[in-house]
């Protein structure tokens, strides 16, 4: 469940997209691709997460564990819990968290988010991370992690807007390309452009003291390491990865499909600038 897709923003869909699933897929290139992201983007997305030692937090949809080793080495002396609905990701994860950090206070479970099997108020905190933008009923999903939050606890959320996306030099190639891919996760019943919603989502499902900051990724040749990292090994990656889904669609031909992803490319290279804003909530369950 752990992702990132971007996409930028589209007017009506013109053509029918059938419904897939996790338009990435579960396979070895994803899995790097997924923990590629998580470092390049750790300091970004984690700076201000740190939880007391001994509370117990719940990580939902985990996925590889890309999250999951930056939540240990921020909170080493958290009583950590991950969760995801795939065996297979949760296996990777575990290798991969006792890769980095041996010891670790990780318990892993199998498990959907719509059917935790843990008491209410079991935990103090709560963290998501580029889940609920593939939810189709996210304010459903909110709701029953408030209920696994002990009164006062605290959930962080994060979820990117990918109608944030812009690029130089634009294209119009580009632009469709992305578009391909944003339509493919409507069509899995996800919703690009989540970042925007955190607030009243959050404030929908009964959470209080929620406050939603942005989170900026700028790239250009003076920042090499992110034009490099996230420009073209997690946005355009991503966008490349979903190819066979796009073709198959009938959203673009080959060489629409080849001339988008090269034009894209364009942003991580020469004079070329890449910006996306993530946004990242905290809440807390009412007190009683």
């Amino acid at each position: 469940m752990e992702t990132f897709i971007p996409h930028a923003p589209v007017g009506p869909v013109s053509r029918e997209v059938p419904a897939v699933g996790y338009v990435h897929g579960y396979s070895e290139r994803e899995a790097a691709r997924l923990g590629d992201q998580a470092d390049v983007l750790a300091e970004l997305l984690h700076s201000g997460t740190r939880y007391p030692d001994g509370s117990r937090v719940l990580e939902v949809g985990c996925g590889v564990g890309a999250q999951t080793r930056h939540l240990v080495g921020h909170s080493p002396g958290a009583r950590l819990v991950a969760v995801d609905r795939s065996a297979q990701s949760l296996a990777i994860a575990r290798a991969r968290v006792a890769e980095h950090a041996p010891g670790a206070l990780v318990e892993w479970r199998q498990a959907d988010l719509f059917a935790l099997p843990f008491d209410e108020g079991a935990f103090d905190h709560v963290f998501v991370c580029f889940v609920l933008e593939h939810l189709a009923d996210p304010a459903d999903a909110l709701e029953r992690l408030r209920r696994v939050l002990r009164p006062g606890g605290s959930l962080t959320v994060i979820e990117g807007d990918h109608g944030s996306v812009f690029f130089h030099p634009d294209s119009a190639p580009a632009r469709a390309v992305i578009d391909c891919q944003a339509r493919l996760q409507a069509a899995a019943g996800g919703d690009a452009s989540l970042g925007r919603r955190l607030l009243p989502l959050l404030e929908a499902a009964g959470f209080t003291d929620a406050r939603v900051r942005p989170r900026t990724v700028y790239a250009d040749r003076t920042r090499e390491w992110l034009r490099a990292g996230f420009t073209r090994d997690t946005f355009v990656a991503a966008i490349a990865s979903v190819r066979d889904e796009a073709l198959a669609a009938g959203l673009a031909t080959p060489d629409e499909w080849d001339l988008g992803i090269e034009q894209l490319r364009l942003a991580a290279a020469g004079e070329g600038t890449f910006h996306y804003t993530f946004f990242k909530a905290v809440a807390r369950r009412l007190e009683r």
